[in-house]
Parts: structure tokens; sequence; C-alpha cells
């Protein structure tokens, strides 16, 4: 099976549903078959290439809501086991950070891809990590086992900028309009950080799916719920 997350770095819900959907893969018995693959979006593609800090760009966005909103996302990265510490993020264009994990898909395999988005919003929600920084990148990948040199002349150029820019058009035309997404297999779609248990749902109800009818419709799950296509239904 083959699950691809359309994530933003600059996403929180993004991060809770990164280690919600983990807790769920390791509970799922066919966990080993499952192929994970991290897409590219972007919330705000005109963001600034400039770090400027988290507390200010939301502020001017949401008034005095910004600290609630955060507040929030404190408390429930805390039952989750993730850290958020807002006083210290860094909000930056996300494009350079995922044209790396682009290049750790394409040269070292999804695997090494999971383990650099982890570091990466680890180091960017809870460690001040400017995604926008080559220097701290370069960190961050050597930590998820990549080169530093290759990852450094990666970094220094412009490759795979174009492929990027047109996997979030891509993202867009297939109509993904939130992150996370999660597609599965290319048919199903749930989307939004929903709770493990929702997660390890979908992947049986996916797997079963797939011994009964492989071309079945895409579904889209939200607020908690899921409801997969029926063998009957068909693209």
């Amino acid at each position: 099976m083959k699950v691809e997350i359309y994530s933003d770095i600059a996403c929180p819900w993004c991060y809770v549903g990164k280690a919600r959907f983990e807790r769920a893969l390791a509970a799922f018995p066919q966990a080993a078959s499952v192929e994970v693959v991290y897409r590219p979006y972007q919330l705000d593609p005109s963001a600034p290439h400039q770090p400027r800090p988290h507390r200010e760009v939301l502020a001017a966005k949401f008034g005095p809501r910004a600290v609630e909103m955060d507040d929030r996302l404190t408390e429930l990265g805390a039952t989750e086991g993730l850290g958020f510490d807002f006083d210290s993020v860094l909000e930056n264009n996300s494009l350079l950070a995922h044209r790396l994990l682009r290049f750790a898909l394409d040269e070292y395999g999804p695997q090494a891809q999971t383990r650099l988005k982890g570091r990466i919003m680890t180091g960017h929600f809870a460690e001040g990590l400017d995604i926008g920084d080559r220097t701290q990148l370069a960190d961050a990948a050597v930590a998820a086992g990549l080169d530093r040199d290759a990852v450094t002349t990666f970094l220094a150029g412009d490759d795979l900028r174009d492929e990027v820019i047109a996997d979030i058009a891509d993202a867009r035309q297939l109509g993904i309009t939130a992150v996370p997404t999660f597609v599965f297999e290319g048919q199903w779609a749930v989307q939004g950080g929903q709770e493990t248990s929702t997660f390890l749902r979908v992947l049986e109800q996916v797997t079963q799916e797939l011994s009964a009818a492989p071309e079945t419709s895409a579904a889209v799950c939200t607020d908690d719920s899921c409801e997969v296509p029926t063998p009957a239904t068909t693209k």
C-alpha cells in the first residue's frame, strides 16, 4: 500500500497528523508493506523568503485570537508527545525545505525522507529552526542520515525547484485544498490530523478494499470519521 501525505512544514496540524499516523502505522500488522511518501504543499506560496517571528505573523492575521490558537495547539501537542515552542518559531517560505525533502526522496528513498520530515518539523516547531536557512537545513539532513556534502551542494543550487512547484500545482489540480491530506493508493483521501484510531481504521479498511476491488473511487474522511467506498462504486 502506498500512502502519499500532502503537507506543509509550516502547518502545525501536519505535525500533529504525522505523529498520529505514525502511531497508527506502528499498530498496523501489515506496516512493513506500507510505503509512505511526503508530497509538497504550500499554504502561503507568497510568504517572504526571510525569517519572521511566528507570534507577530499570527497576531497580524488573527489579532487577539492568535495567542489562544497557539495555546490550544501547545496543549494538544503535549497530549501527543509533541513540543510546541511558539515563542521560538520562525515563519519563512517553505519552498527550500520542500525541495530538500524531494531531494531526500529521490536520492535516499521514502524512509530517509520521513526521517528528514520529522527532524525539520521538530526543529521548526520546538527548536527555532529557520526552514529557509541552508546551513540549518543541512544540519537537519545530516541528523536524518543524509550526506552533508551532497546536501550542501544541492541547497547551493536551484535543482528541483520547478519540479516541486509543479508538484504543488498538481496537488491543487487534484482538489487538495487543505493539509494534511493522506491519499491511500491514489484512491482514498483522508483530510486533517485525524485521531490515531481513525488512521488505523482507514489502513484496515483500505487493505480490505484493495483485496476486494482495487479500482474503487475516492472518499474523504473528516472530523474523526471515515467512509470508504463500497466495492460496487467504481471510478
